[in-house]
């Protein structure tokens, strides 16, 4: 009699785990590290040699990595931007945003940025330039770390407890001498933004660039992202801080409302009888 062979059940997180390795092959790339070799990849990923040469081989066919002429370094392929398009095409936030995005910039006479918080980071996915000077060009950020950009302080000044000490626990990395690397010199400035309702980058994340955040709120209330003005120090000087904040902050509230938030109407004063 024949008998069927069996096999044993394809595990049901086999398919996700694959995919987790997809995502940290993608987050081993940045800005500054576009691209990569297979030595830098297993080394980021602490992939063996042979997943890590099975995955990008998989990748490339997928169109999610380019493999470039020389043939030993990897770079981030056009598939991502396709769907990053796509996402941001289908992303309330963006749609909403960016009209306000593009007049403040006019309005101020400065780049403008438009970020989301991620949960770590918080992400720019839109920016507007006010037609920088030859020589004076702002760099642009596509993950703004949260601790040491107006974006991201005025984002993280606002979520809960266990994610400012997650964001914290994770490292607040140096970049220049004026980065808060001290997390309670942090939860202090946090707190101040909170009290302001902006926050301000001296510098702290790229040299002599001075930027002004201010929050975003989504319809049920929550602090989800932040619109920031961003210029060069001797563009942007400090006795200009307090009326490019009043705008931002405008404009910040004018893209929460387009969103659906609703602030809570003051408690009237009972009329006298």
């Amino acid at each position: 009699m024949n008998r069927e062979i069996s096999r044993p059940p394809r595990r049901a997180d086999e398919g996700l785990k694959s995919l987790t390795k997809v995502v940290r092959v993608l987050d081993a790339f940045s800005t500054v590290d576009r691209a990569l070799s297979l030595a830098d990849i297993g080394q980021r990923t602490g992939f063996p040699k042979s997943t890590a040469h099975r995955l990008l081989a998989a990748m490339r066919e997928a169109g999610l990595l380019d493999q470039d002429r020389e043939r030993d370094r990897y770079r981030l392929g056009m598939k991502l931007f396709e769907l990053g398009n796509i996402v941001l095409a289908n992303m309330e936030l963006h749609r909403e945003a960016r009209p306000f995005v593009d007049a403040l910039t006019r309005q101020s006479g400065q780049a403008v940025h438009l970020a989301v918080f991620d949960g770590q980071r918080a992400l720019v996915i839109h920016r507007a330039d006010a037609s920088p000077e030859k020589g004076q060009p702002t760099a642009m950020i596509e993950q703004a770390p949260v601790h040491c950009t107006s974006v991201g302080k005025v984002i993280l000044a606002y979520q809960s407890e266990a994610t400012v000490e997650r964001v914290i626990a994770a490292g607040l990395a140096r970049f220049t001498d004026s980065t808060i690397t001290d997390p309670r010199v942090l939860r202090e400035q946090l707190n101040e933004i909170r009290g302001r309702g902006y926050a301000i980058d001296e510098g702290e994340h790229q040299p002599g660039l001075r930027c002004v955040g201010a929050p975003i709120r989504d319809q049920s209330g929550r602090v989800v992202a932040a619109i920031s003005i961003t210029g060069p120090f001797w563009r942007l000087p400090q006795s200009e801080i307090d009326g490019l904040a009043k705008v931002a902050m405008h404009s910040a509230n004018a893209i929460s409302l387009a969103l659906g938030y609703r602030p809570a109407e003051p408690a009237q004063a009972a009329m006298p009888r």
